[in-house]
């Protein structure tokens, strides 16, 4: 720890005493960005200049809901293109349809959401053609059960015979 500065010395001297002697010790030799130009000197002022930079360092976005909602959009879609299967692609649809479903029942704050849930069938149709390699076959027909698809049957009037 540093000594306290003697009342009869001058504070800027005192101060450039300690710089000097800690630069002796090498205190400053192997700090980070030693030899690199100061990042956004050139740059307006701003109050906050610590707090972008914290954010910017740790990769967080602040969006409005909406805003950040359309993103999740975006990247569902091309998290269901990438799937490793149509059950998966279903299963990513589903999530977003259902967050979409809920932010349009009551819109958050921020702009429009202009946003709509996505068909299902239709991604799972793109990436079955962009994964031909990867798609099932379909089950072999069997024989149809006429019965319960005619038109006039009931199934209540099955139950007193």
């Amino acid at each position: 720890m540093t000594e306290r500065k003697p009342p009869e010395v001058p504070f800027d001297s005192w101060v450039d005493r300690q710089i000097d002697a800690a630069a002796a010790r090498g205190a400053f030799d192997d700090l980070p960005g030693a030899g690199k130009p100061v990042a956004a000197i050139d740059a307006p002022h701003d109050e906050l200049w610590w707090v972008r930079g914290k954010l910017q360092s740790e990769g967080i976005a602040v969006l409005p809901p909406t805003l950040a909602l359309r993103k999740e959009a975006e990247d569902a879609v091309a998290a269901a293109e990438r799937a490793r299967s149509e059950r998966e692609v279903r299963r990513i649809v589903a999530e977003i349809n259902e967050k979409i479903a809920a932010a349009l029942r009551m819109p958050p704050p921020g702009p429009l959401l202009r946003l709509q849930p996505f068909d299902a069938d239709e991604l799972v149709a793109r990436w079955r053609a962009a994964h031909p390699d990867r798609v099932a076959p379909l089950p072999p027909a069997g024989p149809a059960d006429t019965r319960r698809t005619s038109p006039g049957w009931r199934p209540w009037r099955r139950r007193g015979r």
